[in-house]
């Protein structure tokens, strides 16, 4: 699946952090995974705002002027929706 621009979606869709577009900015909307549960204990929770920074290998966000990297399987887990 193609990499999704945050401009030419609407705001009220949803997509996985793994299709977002690298340099926009989302809002967290859901944590679908079991896995995601290490992610919560470290304050990674819905409604945050996250900008993906890269997308390599491991992506690597930015969150509450922290960055983090991810695997893209655990992307897959986080629904994220586009700010305005």
């Amino acid at each position: 699946m193609s990499l999704l621009n945050a401009h030419s979606i609407e705001i009220d869709s949803a997509l996985t952090l793994s299709q977002a577009e690298v340099g926009c900015e989302f809002q967290i909307k859901a944590l679908s995974s079991q896995v995601c549960q290490q992610l919560r204990e470290i304050g990674f929770c819905e409604e945050m705002r996250i900008r993906k920074i890269s997308n390599g290998r491991n992506l690597i966000c930015t969150l509450c002027g922290t960055r983090l990297a991810l695997s893209k399987k655990l992307a897959e887990h986080i629904t994220v929706a586009p700010l305005n």
